[in-house]
């Protein structure tokens, strides 16, 4: 997986110390389908995601990722979910949680291909044929394409109490 320079710095100084990240989930539609890739590090198929760069615009983020994983161009609707991931530990030791911003996108030229070696394939599923995902990546694709335009986020019970 490419991990970029800023990361790389980073974990320079503090080893595999959790490092709190913004990501993107790039949720691509192209009529009644969904672009999706299967990752190389573990087989999974899951919509684009991605890193924010220092600086970068989310949509932006999500526009590049798309380009980069699956070779498509795409243009961000709009944002669709925020919300944090559970914590992740990598296979070197990493540690690191990300505050996730998924955004809805329409399909606007190219046929998916693996562009950058972080996928094996990459291809359109029927919104009503999806294959066998995680319920986290599920529910992110059923926040871009369902029904309503409000982003939708979570709060955590014991925090409500505290408003």
């Amino acid at each position: 997986m490419s991990t970029p320079e800023f990361v790389l710095a980073l974990r320079e100084k503090i080893g595999t110390a959790p490092l709190w990240l913004s990501g993107v989930t790039a949720v691509v539609v192209r009529e009644a389908h969904v672009l999706l890739v299967r990752r190389a590090d573990n087989g999974a198929w899951t919509a684009v995601t991605g890193i924010i760069d220092p600086g970068e615009q989310p949509a932006d983020a999500g526009v590049r990722e798309v380009r980069e994983e699956a070779g498509v161009e795409a243009v961000p609707e709009r944002l669709a979910m925020v919300d944090v991931t559970e914590p992740i530990v990598y296979t070197n030791g990493d540690r690191t949680q990300y505050l996730n911003l998924v955004f809805l996108c329409r399909w606007r030229a190219g046929e998916p291909h693996p562009a950058d070696g972080e996928n094996t394939e990459a291809r359109w599923f029927p919104l009503d044929e999806l294959p066998p995902m995680s319920a986290t990546m599920r529910a992110r694709i059923d926040a871009a394409v369902g029904p309503g335009s409000e982003a939708r986020f979570q709060v955590t019970e014991d925090r409500l109490g505290a408003l």
